[in-house]
C-alpha cells in the first residue's frame, strides 16, 4: 500500500511541475509587466562615469595614428528593491559636434524617471572632434553632402556606432541593474534625437558590421553578441536623417511594421536648418505610411531646444511619461510607498 501510494504521490507531484515552472517564469522579472509610480517617490542614486566600451580617436580621418578612448555613461537608479524595472536610454544633443551626458536638462529628466521607477541612462558618444573611425562607403556618401555639413555627416557614423554599443551594454548588464529588457525606451534631444531614432529604427547590424575588428579592435569591447528590441522612441526636435543615410548606402528602407512606437515633441518655430518642424512632420508621415504608431505634439511657438515648453500644463517629461506608460502598458502605482 505504501509503495502504491508513494507512486501515486510522485505522479501527482510531477503533474504540477510544468505549472510550477510557468509560475516561476512569470515572476522572474522578464515576463512580468513593470510597475512605475505616478509621482516622484524614490530617492535617486546616480552611478557616474561608467565605461560601456571603447572607440578609436584618429589624428585625421581614418589615419593609422589613433588612440583608444573610453566611452562613458551615467546610470540613474531608483532606491527601491524592485527587480523588474523598465529602462530609458537617453542621448544628448550638440549637432554631433559637442554636448554632454551631464547637461542639466538631462540630469533633471533622469531624476524625474528614476524617482518613478525607471533605470535612466545618459550616454556620451564620440563627436566631431574625436574623429572616430568611418567606413569607406560612408565617407563616399558624406562627400556628397554640402561642405558646411560634411564634417557632421562623417561624425554621425561613430556616434551611432557608440550609441548602439551603449544599448548593447544595457542588455549585458540587465541583471545588475534589475532591468526588464522587454520594456526599452530610447530618447534624445536634437542630434541625440537623431541618434535615438537611429538606434530604434536601424537594423541590428547597422552601425556595427560595416567595420571589421581588424580595422577597429575596440569593437571587441562593445558586447557585439548582445541583441535588443526597442519598444518606444522619444524624439525631442530631431529628424530621421541617420536612418535615411543608410538607405542612400544600400537602397533599402529601414522603416517597417516592426518599428517602435514614437513620440515627437518639436517646436513649430524651430529655426535650426537641420531640424525644421517640417522634418518632424516628414518623420510622422513615414510612420503613418508604414502603419506605425507615432504621435506628433507640436510645441507651439517654440524654437530649437525647447526644454521648458509645456502643453496644457504638462512638461516634456510628463508627456513622455504618459506616452511610454500607454504604449508599453506599464502598471501605474499611485501609492507613495
Amino acid at each position: 500500500m505504501y509503495l502504491l501510494h508513494n507512486k501515486k504521490s510522485m505522479k501527482y507531484k510531477l503533474s504540477f511541475l510544468p505549472l510550477f515552472f510557468i509560475l516561476l517564469m512569470s515572476f522572474n522579472g522578464k515576463d512580468k509587466t513593470p510597475s512605475v509610480k505616478s509621482e516622484a517617490t524614490y530617492k535617486v542614486e546616480i552611478k557616474e562615469d561608467i565605461v560601456y566600451g571603447e572607440g578609436l580617436s584618429h589624428e585625421t580621418l581614418n589615419s593609422e595614428n589613433a588612440e583608444t578612448i573610453p566611452l562613458k555613461l551615467d546610470v540613474y537608479l531608483p532606491k527601491n528593491k524592485d527587480k523588474n524595472r523598465p529602462v530609458y536610454l537617453f542621448f544628448h544633443g550638440g549637432g554631433f559636434k559637442g554636448g554632454s551626458r551631464k547637461m542639466v536638462h538631462i540630469e533633471t529628466m533622469g531624476k524625474y524617471f528614476a524617482s518613478r521607477g525607471w533605470v535612466f541612462i545618459s550616454a556620451d558618444y564620440r563627436v566631431l572632434k574625436d574623429k572616430g573611425t568611418v567606413p569607406p562607403k560612408w565617407v563616399k556618401v558624406a562627400q556628397k553632402y554640402p561642405q558646411q555639413v560634411r564634417a557632421q555627416a562623417l561624425a554621425i557614423y561613430p556616434a551611432l556606432r557608440d550609441a548602439k554599443s551603449a544599448m548593447r551594454w544595457v542588455i549585458a548588464n540587465k541583471e545588475q541593474y534589475k532591468i526588464n529588457t522587454d520594456y526599452i525606451t530610447v530618447g534624445g534631444a536634437s542630434a541625440g534625437a537623431l541618434t535615438a531614432v537611429g538606434v530604434g529604427i536601424s537594423n541590428l547590424e547597422d552601425y556595427k558590421e560595416e567595420i571589421r575588428l581588424e580595422t577597429d579592435p575596440t569593437l571587441s569591447t562593445t558586447h557585439l553578441d548582445e541583441e535588443y528590441k526597442v519598444n518606444t522612441i522619444i524624439d525631442l526636435w530631431g529628424t530621421k536623417a541617420v536612418v535615411d543615410v543608410l538607405e542612400k548606402l544600400d537602397g533599402k528602407s529601414r522603416f517597417d511594421s516592426e518599428d517602435p512606437s514614437l513620440l515627437i515633441l518639436h517646436g513649430t518655430k524651430d529655426q535650426n536648418k537641420n531640424t525644421l518642424f517640417s522634418e518632424a512632420e516628414a518623420l510622422k508621415e513615414t510612420y503613418d505610411a508604414n502603419g506605425l504608431t507615432a504621435k506628433l505634439i507640436p510645441l507651439e511657438g517654440a524654437g530649437h531646444g525647447a526644454w521648458k515648453a509645456t502643453v496644457n500644463g504638462k512638461s516634456l517629461a510628463d508627456l513622455s511619461y504618459e506616452f511610454i506608460v500607454e504604449q508599453q502598458q506599464l502598471i501605474v502605482d499611485k501609492s507613495s510607498k
